[in-house]
């Protein structure tokens, strides 16, 4: 388990300030680090999470994983973007989960910065299309500050890297109930590229996948990716983080059962950018 810092200004994001053109003070959130958590965990805090958030019980979050290897399939998983749960198994020995996200089967496992976002999307954004658009451009802005160029694909959500032979570098998997949004995005950092051969990425056939580590040559720490992509998605979605922690995942499963029993004890301020 990697060492987080527990304030937000460590993670180098200085909050924005109001603006002409930004009239509105940044909306507070929450920002959550937590490693080497099983997906199946990581889907029930969102759950709960997603409860809290609906009914004004907790902030926005933004909640930055690494998961143990698992297979994710999502609403438009059909049956020829993978052998099958008992081929799979006994190919990779890597469990599969069925998910209510959109898209089709994924592969997250170590050295995957994935981000699960829990906002109030009205606070943020005019729609869906706009809401995944602005994922888009967070990991884009990421993968520059190694000197990266990412670019989007037309019908194609993620983002891409290479002009002649487009791979893709990151996906996105959302869902949007009552107003609110769950599952989100995995940028591949140094993860092992062999699990997508057994499946076709993303439902998209010909997809060639990669890795910040093998555009560049070294693999990037992931803590260092995740401060960035934590530093922009808060630019991106005009927030302020009140809290940065990196717990256990243990412990932040005990707060998280808490936070289900419990309303929250600050006034929520959810105001945010159009």
């Amino acid at each position: 388990m990697t060492h987080h810092p527990t304030q937000a200004e460590s993670v180098g994001f200085v909050p924005p300030s109001a603006t002409a053109d930004s009239p509105k003070p940044a909306g507070l959130a929450t920002l959550i680090y937590c490693n080497a958590l099983p997906y199946e965990q990581a889907w029930h805090l969102q759950r709960t999470y997603h409860t809290a958030r609906t009914e004004d019980r907790c902030h926005d979050l933004l909640l930055l994983v690494e998961h143990p290897p698992v297979y994710t399939m999502g609403r438009t998983t059909q049956d020829h973007h993978w052998p099958g749960e008992a081929q799979l198994a006994q190919q990779t020995g890597i469990p599969v989960v069925r998910t209510e996200r959109g898209g089709s089967i994924t592969y997250h496992g170590p050295g995957q910065a994935v981000g699960y976002p829990i906002l109030r999307l009205t606070d943020h954004c005019a729609g869906p299309k706009t809401y995944v658009r602005r994922l888009e451009d967070v990991l884009i802005a990421t993968l520059r500050d190694w000197g990266l160029t990412g670019r989007r694909r037309d019908g194609l959500p993620g983002v891409w890297v290479g002009d002649d032979q487009p791979m893709k570098i990151a996906s996105i998997g959302v869902r949007i109930t009552r107003g609110v949004t769950m599952h989100g995005f995995a940028l591949n950092v140094s993860v092992d590229l062999a699990p997508f051969s057994s499946i076709v990425p993303c439902g998209i056939a010909g997809c060639r996948v990669t890795s910040m580590a093998s555009l560049l040559g070294f693999a990037p720490g992931l803590p260092a990716v995740q401060q960035r992509i934590a530093t922009h998605f808060a630019e991106q979605f005009h927030l302020t983080w009140i809290d940065a922690t990196g717990p256990e995942p243990a412990a932040f499963v005990e707060s998280v059962e808490h936070l289900s029993r419990a309303p929250l004890e600050a006034p929520l301020m959810s105001e945010g950018a159009p």
